[in-house]
């Protein structure tokens, strides 16, 4: 099957660079590209790409406006310069499935695409500790609405927090001394009990309401 993205950056240089890397790939079409916030939310109604590559930083209306606006029905990988940029960490809460550095190689670049397109998060543990440093520095808490997380069982609630520290499936499979298949059951039942779309959401939820708290434990 092949996956359409829609490219949307303020800098045509950056369009055509991507989009030259991205229609090498097999499997992957460039649907169009917008050079705006309000044009990337015209566009992904008009096109409907299975993926956005969205920068955060361009004029108008922002990456981050666009992402809130079309996550809830279209994955958005946010593009950033800096892996610590703080615009990624407020896309993150918009709606984007993840995020990748400008600078990624057309091989990383298409697996970005490929793994948000097949519907998981492109949140790598390591991603995830940076996530958990973000969280440290910004403070606690944001939206206490600790009354959903009453959903989970106990065991759901434990994978939700071993995900929220930067395991991997396979890490938690291994500390719970379970099959990784397992695993993956636990965390699609999370994502529905909680209303979330994929496991980029839980872990900025499980920080959000208070779950899980940046500290010496965190990975």
């Amino acid at each position: 099957m092949t996956v359409r993205v829609l490219l949307a950056d303020d800098q045509a240089m950056v369009r055509e660079g991507f989009s030259v890397l991205l229609g090498a790939q097999p499997g992957i079409e460039v649907a169009g590209e917008a050079a705006d916030g309000h044009e990337a939310v015209a566009k992904t109604a008009e096109l409907a790409p299975d993926v956005v590559l969205m920068d955060v930083r361009m004029p108008g209306m922002d990456g981050l406006e666009a992402t809130r606006r079309i996550s809830a029905t279209t994955k958005v990988i946010v593009l950033t310069t800096f892996d610590l940029d703080e615009y990624v960490y407020g896309a993150l809460r918009a709606g984007a499935s993840g995020f990748l550095l400008k600078k990624a190689s057309a091989g990383a670049l298409a697996e970005a695409v490929r793994v948000v397109a097949a519907g998981e998060a492109l949140l790598a543990p390591s991603v995830t500790r940076r996530l958990i440093a973000e969280f440290a520095r910004l403070g606690g808490p944001r939206a206490p609405r600790r009354e959903r997380l009453d959903r989970l069982t106990a065991r759901e609630t434990e994978v939700l927090t071993l995900v929220a520290h930067g395991l991997s499936n396979g890490e938690i499979a291994g500390r719970l001394v379970v099959a990784e298949q397992t695993v993956k059951t636990h965390i699609g039942n999370i994502l529905a009990k909680l209303d979330l779309r994929d496991r980029t959401q839980a872990v900025v939820h499980a920080y959000e309401t208070g779950l899980v708290r940046p500290g010496p434990g965190a990975r």
